[in-house]
């Protein structure tokens, strides 16, 4: 099993290839084939080209995204529908994809502190 806990520095480089089998991507990415195969069902826009037999090949571009992926499922805890729309808010540069400011945060939650201290009265 993969330890959430590891980062994305210890992910092996990626050499300068063209095209990577899906054994490949498992190894450089740590993820098992059939979570790759899955992830390709759920994040549109993972697409490998597909050649002869049905076999995928992944390009540089694919391999970046599925570590962007398992950053955000196993490292920073996302669900597979807030990746799927954490990824497609970077895709469109939409604010609400990016991580909220600390000082934003702190300042809501006083503010909605102070409502329900209000309410509570």
């Amino acid at each position: 099993m993969l330890d959430p806990e590891s980062s994305r520095l210890e992910l092996p480089p990626i050499p300068g290839k063209r095209y990577f089998t899906i054994g490949e991507v498992s190894e450089l990415c740590q993820v098992k084939p059939h979570v790759l195969r899955y992830w390709e069902q759920e994040f549109p826009q993972l697409k490998p080209v597909k050649r002869r037999g049905n076999r995928r090949y992944y390009q540089r571009h694919d391999v970046e995204l599925i570590r962007r992926i398992r950053s955000l499922l196993y490292e920073q805890g996302f669900t597979i529908g807030g990746a799927r729309q954490r990824l497609e808010g970077e895709g469109e540069g939409a604010s609400e994809g990016r991580p909220a400011d600390p000082a934003v945060i702190r300042e809501l939650r006083e503010e909605l502190e102070d409502i329900l201290r209000l309410l509570e009265t």
